[in-house]
């Protein structure tokens, strides 16, 4: 390999680096902006997944959210007894059970949701008008880069 191939590789290691920490840390910073405090990523996403999509089996929740059906019945079971998802049978297959979003449920990803949109407004006011452009542009890459 030439000198000026090895440089271009290490400078896409150090930018893909970068690039991977900085997105980890905004990351880590919008999670924080809980509604709940005690909620995990995990139990939110549950949430979120069932506001956006709408009810779900237990089997599909674990698959959409790439976890073990074990594992997604414990966080499941958490969320019911906090009163933020309900557990209905099938209509049309009594051995399964559908899980919908309560309005308590509805009402903490709102919020949550809300919460993480204003930090990052108000994180954004800060910038330049050039940043920002550069941030949309950037999201635009982002949405791509994450679609494949």
């Amino acid at each position: 390999m030439s000198s000026a191939s090895e440089e271009t590789t290490t400078d896409l290691a150090h930018a893909a680096s970068d690039f991977r920490m900085a997105t980890f840390r905004l990351a880590r910073r919008l999670r924080s902006q809980r509604a709940v405090d005690t909620m995990s990523d995990g139990q939110f996403a549950v949430l979120a997944a069932l506001k956006v999509h709408g009810p779900h089996t237990l089997g599909e929740l674990a698959e959409r959210e790439r976890v073990s059906a074990p594992s997604m019945n414990r966080t499941v079971n958490c969320l019911e007894e906090l009163d933020y998802l309900t557990r209905t049978p099938d209509e049309n297959d009594r051995r399964k059970v559908v899980i919908t979003l309560t309005e308590p449920g509805r009402e903490v990803v709102v919020e949550t949701v809300r919460r993480r949109d204003s930090w990052l407004e108000e994180a954004l006011e800060e910038l330049s008008d050039a940043q920002r452009a550069t941030l949309a542009e950037a999201a635009a890459i982002m949405q791509e880069v994450a679609g494949r």
